[in-house]
């Protein structure tokens, strides 16, 4: 499990993270959120981040507020707190990170399957990128046991295959890990997210020149 200076910083998940978009938009305003995520995570400089972010978790407390007993706006203000605690880093993180979680439990109880599995990619994000006890509330196993939840519900996902990837990475279970970022790298594009697109597609590429190293070494 990552345990330096917060890893939480690659929840870019990051964060940790971004769902898939679905051809039409759940409802007003989800689509425009998830770009602006995009642009904002993939587009704008790290001096700039923090007020993008900011001003994306206000979005979304207005969806959420418009949106009762809808699992998607959660969803979305989990990850903008992940890829936050990212930007922010160090202990000061570990709040978001928390929120992050326990926005994904409350979405968990009203759609698991809400936006393709969305909630178990960005669960088993958390849990293999935060730090264990007492820092935080890592635990590996749980962060496999997510991932894998999430694959069955979306097996051709770019994310689901990419962050399976990384955490298979962490293990050192290489083989594996790169068989993973290549389905990542020719899972189907998303029409309406191609910033997105681009961004994972770039993380996937890299991870798997790095698992190629070092397979080349073992």
């Amino acid at each position: 499990m990552k345990t330096s200076t917060f890893l939480i910083m690659t929840l870019a998940l990051a964060a940790t993270l971004a769902a898939p978009a679905r051809a039409a938009d759940p409802f007003p305003g989800l689509l425009e959120l998830q770009e602006q995520w995009a642009t904002a995570k993939y587009q704008t400089t790290r001096d700039e981040q923090g007020k993008a972010f900011e001003a994306l978790e206000q979005a979304a407390d207005d969806m959420i507020r418009v949106n009762p007993g809808r699992a998607e706006p959660l969803i979305w203000k989990a990850i903008i707190l992940s890829t936050q605690a990212g930007v922010v880093g160090g202990f000061s993180a570990l709040d978001k990170v928390k929120g992050a979680r326990d926005l994904l439990f409350a979405a968990e109880k009203i759609d698991p399957q809400a936006l393709d599995g969305s909630i178990y990619t960005s669960l088993g994000s958390l849990y293999y990128q935060v730090p264990g006890w007492p820092i935080g509330f890592g635990d590996d196993k749980k962060a496999g046991s997510y991932l894998q939840k999430a694959l069955a519900l979306n097996p051709d996902g770019i994310d689901p295959n990419y962050f399976y990837a990384d955490y298979l990475f962490e293990q050192k279970k290489f083989g594996e890990a790169a068989t993973y970022a290549r389905k990542a790298l020719d899972a189907p594009a998303r029409s309406e997210r191609p910033i997105a697109d681009e961004g994972r597609r770039a993380e996937a590429a890299a991870l798997l020149a790095k698992l190629q190293q070092d397979l080349a070494r073992n």
